[in-house]
Parts: C-alpha cells; sequence; structure tokens
C-alpha cells in the first residue's frame, strides 16, 4: 500500500506494479493536488548542498557516489517517460548554476572540479561564454547537462494511469489517520472508521501529514515563487534553467506559455496563515532579484503563491525503512528535486521489495544523520 498519490507515490505505484506487485494507493484528495501541483518543475540531478560542500561532511568518494546515484535515477526517468509514451511536455534543458552566497566565481570553479571528478557532465563557462551562448548577463557558471523540464501534474497522472493498466487500484477522499504494525501485516486506520489491511507501507506523503516517522534533520518550511504574464519571458537561449548557489537560494525558468517563473526565498514557517501574510513582501524580493539575475530593468508578477517545503542538511532525500518497523517504508523526496527524487526512491524500493537491494541505499537512508553524529 502506497499512501500518497502525488508524483512520488505515482513513480512507485508505475513500477512497483510493473513488477507484478499487488499496488494499492490511498490519498485524502485528488492526485496530484498537494506539492506536486507547485512544483518547480525543476528536474536535475544536482542537489541544493553543493557537491564540494557534501564531500566535507561525508568524504568525496561517498558524496560523489550519492549523487552519481541521482543522476542515474534521473536518466531512468527520462527512459521510462519514453518507454510508456507519457505526454507530459518533457523538454531537455540544460542546467546553469549561478554564483551566490554559497559559491563565488572560485566555489564554483571547485564545484566544478568535484562535479567532473565524480564522471558527472559539468563545465565551468567563463562570464563571455553565458552572455553569448545564453544571452545572459556575463557571469561565470557552470553548465550541466542531462536535466529537463516536465508538467509535473501531467507526469504525475500519466504514471498513475500506467500503473492503473498493470493492475493498481487507487482511493481518493480517504484520509490515513493511523498505522497499527501487528505480525501478519500493518492496519492503515482511515477517517471513517474504516481499517485496511496491508503487507507492507510506504509513505509518500509529501509534507501532508509532515512526515510521519521523519527524523528531525529534515526541517518542514515554506517556499514562494512569482510567474509573470504569458508571453513575457526573455529570450535566453536553450530554455536554460537557472540556478543561484545562494542560501536563501533563487531559480528561474521559462513555462511552456513564454512566462517567467522565479522562485526561493525559503523561510522556516509552516503555518499557513503566518506564511501566506509574507506573501506580498516574498513577492516583490522576487521580482527584484529575479530582474537582477535576469539582467532586466524590472520584472512584474502576475501571479505568486506560497507552498510547503522541506530541508535537507545534504540536500538528499529520506528513503528507506522507518524506524522500528518491519513493514513501513519511508518515500519523502525531501531537499529541492522531487521529481528526480520520486524516481530515485521507485528504484531504491523496487530493488529491496523485490529481494534484490540496491547497495547505494545506505546514502539515502532517513536515519542517516543519526549514524553521523556518532562518528
Amino acid at each position: 500500500m502506497i499512501v500518497g498519490a502525488g508524483v512520488m507515490g505515482a513513480m512507485l505505484a508505475q513500477k512497483l506494479s510493473a513488477e507484478g506487485h499487488d499496488v494499492v494507493l490511498l490519498d485524502r484528495r485528488a492526485p496530484a493536488r498537494g506539492a506536486t501541483a507547485a512544483s518547480t518543475a525543476l528536474v536535475l540531478w544536482a542537489a541544493d548542498l553543493p557537491l564540494s560542500l557534501f564531500a566535507r561532511q561525508v568524504g568525496a568518494e561517498t558524496a560523489a557516489r550519492a549523487w552519481r546515484r541521482v543522476h542515474r535515477a534521473l536518466g531512468g526517468l527520462a527512459e521510462r517517460i519514453e518507454m510508456l509514451g507519457l505526454d507530459c511536455r518533457w523538454q531537455k534543458r540544460p542546467e546553469l548554476y549561478l554564483p551566490g552566497n554559497l559559491l563565488d566565481a572560485d566555489g564554483l570553479a571547485a564545484e566544478t572540479d568535484a562535479r567532473v571528478a565524480a564522471g558527472l557532465p559539468s563545465a565551468l563557462l567563463d562570464p563571455g561564454t553565458v552572455a553569448g551562448r545564453f544571452a545572459l548577463p556575463p557571469t561565470p557558471a557552470i553548465v550541466s547537462e542531462g536535466c529537463f523540464g516536465v508538467d509535473p501534474v501531467a507526469l504525475t497522472l500519466g504514471m498513475l494511469g500506467a500503473a492503473i493498466d498493470n493492475g493498481a487500484r487507487l482511493a481518493i477522499n480517504c484520509d490515513v489517520i493511523g498505522l497499527d504494525e501487528r505480525s501478519d501485516g500493518i492496519a492503515v486506520r482511515c477517517d471513517g472508521d474504516v481499517c485496511i489491511q496491508a503487507e507492507r507501507v510506504i509513505l509518500a506523503t509529501g509534507y501532508e501529514p509532515a512526515g510521519w516517522y521523519l527524523p528531525s534533520a529534515f526541517k518542514i518550511q515554506s517556499s514562494y515563487a512569482i510567474a509573470t504574464a504569458p508571453g513575457t519571458a526573455p529570450s535566453w537561449r536553450e530554455k536554460a534553467m537557472l540556478w543561484q548557489a545562494g542560501d536563501p537560494y533563487l531559480y528561474a525558468r521559462g513555462s511552456a506559455d513564454d512566462r517567467i517563473i522565479i522562485g526561493g526565498e525559503d523561510e522556516q514557517i509552516v503555518e499557513a496563515e503566518a506564511r501566506d501574510r509574507l506573501l506580498a513582501i516574498k513577492r516583490g524580493l522576487l521580482e527584484a532579484k529575479g530582474a537582477r539575475l535576469l539582467g532586466l530593468d524590472s520584472l512584474s508578477a502576475d501571479r505568486a503563491w506560497t507552498a510547503r517545503f522541506c530541508t535537507s542538511p545534504d540536500g538528499l532525500p529520506a528513503i528507506g525503512k522507518a524506524a522500528n518497523s518491519e513493514r513501513v517504508w519511508l518515500a519523502y523526496g525531501y531537499g529541492g528535486n522531487g521529481i528526480t527524487f520520486a524516481a530515485l526512491a521507485a528504484e531504491l524500493l523496487d530493488a529491496t521489495i523485490t529481494g534484490n537491494p540496491d547497495e547505494d541505499a545506505r546514502l539515502f537512508d532517513p536515519y542517516r544523520f543519526d549514524r553521523r553524529s556518532v562518528g
């Protein structure tokens, strides 16, 4: 049983049902209505925490191995989309990683060296090349290949459709309120005094509820985004996805209807009313920062929104068995690249459930930070 019918649950359902497993998905609302609908649609393999900084935490070899595994999962996702023939506006796009308060020009050079040493497809561009190739303000940048953009809702619905074709079942308006693990399975308690028996449960609930079994190292907070009116996107070339090496981070992309999407400005706020009170301020900040990033005199938002987000100390997700449980698994794509991490979770958990655990699974274990803190 999979709890959650967003992009994470959909990818898990498609992968597991394709392997012949009996899959049931439960969600409190219709599919793709939660965090998936607010996704940045940036499908990248690079984590929020730069590889060069991550290597200082865990060592260069371990850091490189984790990033390579994410990169491989992203390639696998592209192949699955093509194999299934999903109409999700898939479009190959390069990623440009720009200097910020985490990495300056020298930091970008060190980051490039770390990525190249790990065998990842990145290269450092000088300011003139960035300006000439992408029609952006001159600045050094790392260009990375293997990334793409999608419509996250269409991707989710397509994966769910493929899973249902494989025999998976979906129940909506079913709010899971508790799990009771027993020797012969798990009793999944839902509202309305409904109880469903399952052999195992994968929690793919995103931020609702805010991470059952989630270790304290992962922090729920709020993120903000704006979009300009349709037809206003400047013609920076190759439809590159822009990402600034900053904290708070800043990203920019063009949409299918030629809007400019700018996002970031995260705050450690969970309560919806407090989060929404900041929306007007964040709108102005993102307009100003977006204009500077793109070299524009000004930038005017047509709409603005906010949504929950969850940070990860190493920029990587929480995928693996829940604490003190033999039948509950976590599939939380926390850390920034939710779509990519959903593809990764589908591969890792499918391998585990079928009895051939992935040798890199430990790198994404939800409780890895507890292990690091003790040695």
